[in-house]
């Protein structure tokens, strides 16, 4: 996914250990609910920005 998202210009994401279970649930449920999976990986994605910031890396 890192690739992918380098390729067309969005911020990647890490799934950290908090976030696991989350990122798990997610992929078991993507037929039924797919809000749990997107959500997961939009809040990984806002915590890479905060690392960004952090390191004063201007993010797309």
């Amino acid at each position: 996914m890192l690739k992918e998202c380098l390729a067309n210009n969005t911020v990647p994401f890490i799934i950290e250990d908090d976030l696991k279970l989350f990122y798990y649930l997610g992929l078991r449920e993507w037929t039924c609910v797919k809000e749990y999976l997107l959500a997961t990986c939009l809040t990984a994605q806002d915590n890479y920005k905060s690392v960004l910031k952090y390191f004063e890396i201007e993010a797309q």
